[in-house]
């Protein structure tokens, strides 16, 4: 019997000629975060995957560049070269070979040195559930949304037609996050009467009721040091990014905190002048600024536990800030799908418009 190995190679397999944005959609066609460059003849040269395209991002490449300058990134890379194994591989030998390269995604070549299929670390080890938990943090007033939330949380404020924490929900258990605690304050009881145990959702809900409002890591302290990864991810953030992807980043760069973040652009619709006191030392005609935000998604070790005290008032800025101020390594993940922060009107209502239109999955 062969294999249950990825079939459908053609589908992400790309030339060197292409932009980045159509690798982009190679790894998105495929689901399991990675392309292949191929030449003329159809011989793998390069392996590209989600983490490549997301440390480009951080270095400031535009999709719409040619693949050549993702792969200049990629020689600078721990695997400057594909690593591979021959068709004929046992599993034994499969599973050897991802461990000693620390790989995800083992590529099959024949004898021509072409890709016929790729084995999954995931799929050999029969993972059935992810090694993490999460957090969401619904305990907010909402104030921004009255009346909205005059007599609802804002999570659970309908997006489409369900509560936008259901989606969150949902979508954690599509990633294979089956273990899930709740943060609430601000009408608890609305989100306990629609979740209960969560068996109807196909995860185990856990309920944190904050007392008063702690601040993200604040509440995390209530819920005492967990064994492993956290996930944690504000209730009113409507996002597809894949979490997958994210906790495979975290993993490859050892982090002790990675925090999703989002690009933001800018344009100041006047000059700027630059002055140094009353000297003028430049002039910038209506510049745009591209910077980084927090998006509010976070991956975090269970060893940073140690800079949360039970009962204190602690945002996630200040527990970064500590993280940072002892040496932790603190990473950032750009997020480079669909993503809003519907905690203002005008935000909740296109969130609206982009379900109607079929912007957003699920």
């Amino acid at each position: 019997m062969p294999r249950p190995f990825f079939r459908d190679i053609v589908s992400i397999l790309v030339k060197c000629d292409v932009r980045i944005r159509d690798v982009v959609a190679a790894i998105d066609r495929s689901a399991i975060g990675i392309a292949f460059v191929v030449d003329e003849d159809g011989k793998l040269t390069a392996t590209l995957t989600d983490g490549d395209v997301r440390r480009a991002m951080l270095a400031g490449v535009s999709f719409d560049e040619s693949v050549e300058r993702l792969l200049d990134f990629k020689r600078t890379s721990a695997y400057p070269k594909p690593v591979t194994c021959p068709a004929s591989a046992t599993d034994a030998e499969l599973l050897a070979a991802m461990h000693d390269a620390a790989v995800d995604h083992m590529p099959l070549l024949d004898r021509a040195g072409r890709v016929v299929d790729v084995a999954l670390l995931r799929d050999m080890l029969k993972e059935s559930a992810s090694p993490v938990r999460a957090v969401v943090m619904a305990g907010g007033y909402g104030l921004r949304l009255r009346p909205l939330t005059d007599d609802t949380p804002k999570p659970m404020l309908p997006i489409g037609d369900k509560p936008l924490l259901e989606r969150t929900i949902g979508q954690l258990r599509q990633a294979g996050i089956t273990e899930v605690a709740i943060s609430t304050h601000y009408r608890h009881d609305k989100i306990l009467a629609h979740f209960g145990s969560g068996a109807d959702f196909g995860v185990k809900l856990n309920y944190v009721q904050e007392p008063q409002p702690l601040g993200t890591a604040g509440a995390l302290g209530l819920m005492g040091r967990p064994e492993r990864t956290t996930l944690v991810i504000n209730g009113d953030i409507l996002t597809t990014v894949d979490f997958r992807a994210m906790t495979d980043f975290h993993r490859v760069h050892r982090a002790d905190l990675t925090v999703a973040v989002r690009l933001y652009e800018m344009k100041v619709p006047y000059g700027v002048v630059d002055c140094d006191a009353e000297r003028i030392t430049g002039l910038r005609e209506k510049p745009d600024y591209r910077f980084f935000v927090n998006a509010g998604i976070y991956l975090i070790e269970p060893s940073a536990w140690n800079f949360i005290s039970s009962g204190e008032r602690l945002d996630m800025t200040q527990m970064i800030e500590r993280l940072i101020a002892s040496d932790g390594s603190v990473v950032s993940f750009p997020v480079r799908e669909y993503w809003l922060d519907v905690g203002q009107p005008d935000d909740y209502e296109r969130a609206q418009r982009d379900m109607a239109a079929g912007r957003i999955k699920g």
